[in-house]
């Protein structure tokens, strides 16, 4: 634990600096291709710097904030797009660093809304939403331990549980520190999910919001552009559509690479892009019917609920198992209460030390 940590200060380290020279770049250096240019390395160096850490707590987070975001948030830089590239007032070096590791848009808050929202609780959603998602997580957790005794499927279930509200709770304390130290408003990942009344509803409006504004902007608006002068406006979405997935899947391919160091099945890959060509599907349904034809409500999200729910259980959540992310968290939590319990000892005992030398 203690080498994962000087291991953690390294990384970010050497990312602060490497983002202090893309802040420089964007000084001196118009937008282009001698922009982009200038930056390649650094984008190379930052796919490179999360293979340094092995943790699931430390390297999962600083892999998706560095090999994803701030990777894809300078790829738009480079051109002069993206929320790194305002004007004409260049951003500051904390703002900019802080927008390009984390998911978050620009908005400074005025202090007086701020402290309204930290005596309510962080983020856009009350803490009676949160802390009923702690309680189901604490319900569940006894059910986990007992897992060599439930149906395997049922296993996969409670993972894609935990990883909703896994989720969803770090990023909601990531929003506290953003709003309070940063001045800055969390861009919302996760908005109730599970209500989704459609594919559409569910990637668009609802899952991981934050990878949908990086992805529209590098993948799919290049992409609709192309597609746009050889098929027609009315079907170019759907080659963006299935490029954005794609490269989805790829990218969560990469991460979970640096959190389990095995080699990748491309079952992760396979689930994206099967969501992309259903919900491609669905853009045709719906052009076809122009809107004149709905399923109720309730009957619209239990579908889409189903389709995700099954599709995770068969490609995406034994990746999970396979990576060994429900070992390794345990060991991990172990590991750290163990640090943290030889920290106060060792304490102690410098303080014991203390007392009986000054006697």
């Amino acid at each position: 634990m203690e080498g994962e940590i000087k291991n953690f200060i390294m990384v970010w380290a050497s990312a602060l600096l490497l983002l202090w020279y893309c802040h420089m770049v964007g000084k001196i250096i118009s937008k282009g291709v001698i922009r982009f240019f200038a930056i390649l390395p650094v984008i190379l160096f930052l796919f490179y710097l999360p293979l340094n850490l092995f943790t699931i707590w430390l390297g999962g987070p600083t892999s998706f904030f560095l090999a994803w975001l701030a990777n894809f948030k300078l790829l738009l830089f480079a051109f002069g797009q993206g929320p790194l590239s305002t004007s004409p007032v260049p951003l500051s070096l904390p703002y900019f660093i802080s927008l390009a590791c984390l998911p978050i848009k620009f908005q400074q808050v005025p202090q007086k809304s701020v402290d309204k929202e930290v005596s309510k609780g962080s983020g856009h959603k009350s803490p009676l939403n949160h802390g009923l998602k702690i309680v189901v997580l604490a319900i569940s957790a006894p059910i986990y331990l007992q897992k060599d005794h439930i149906h395997p499927k049922m296993v996969l279930l409670l993972y894609c549980v935990y990883l909703y509200i896994g989720l969803e709770l770090v990023l909601a304390v990531v929003a506290a520190f953003a709003r309070v130290y940063l001045r800055l408003e969390l861009e919302p990942q996760f908005h109730e999910p599970y209500l989704a009344t459609s594919l559409q509803d569910f990637w668009g409006r609802r899952w991981n919001l934050m990878v949908t504004s990086i992805l529209h902007p590098t993948v799919y608006n290049p992409v609709m552009s192309i597609s746009s002068r050889l098929i027609g406006r009315k079907w170019a979405a759907l080659p963006g559509v299935l490029a954005s997935f794609l490269v989805s899947g790829i990218m969560h391919e990469i991460i979970f690479y640096y959190i389990g160091r095995k080699k990748p099945t491309w079952e992760l890959t396979c689930f994206f892009f099967l969501h992309g060509i259903s919900l491609a599907i669905e853009i045709v349904i719906k052009k076809a019917f122009n809107g004149k034809w709905q399923l109720a409500t309730v009957v619209s999200r239990l579908l889409t609920l189903a389709f995700v729910v099954a599709t995770a259980m068969w490609l995406f959540m034994p990746q999970v198992l396979y990576a060994d992310f429900d070992v390794k968290a345990r060991r991990e939590c172990i590991a750290f209460v163990n640090f943290v319990k030889d920290i106060i000892t060792i304490d102690s005992r410098f303080k014991s030390f203390i007392t009986v030398t000054e006697g």
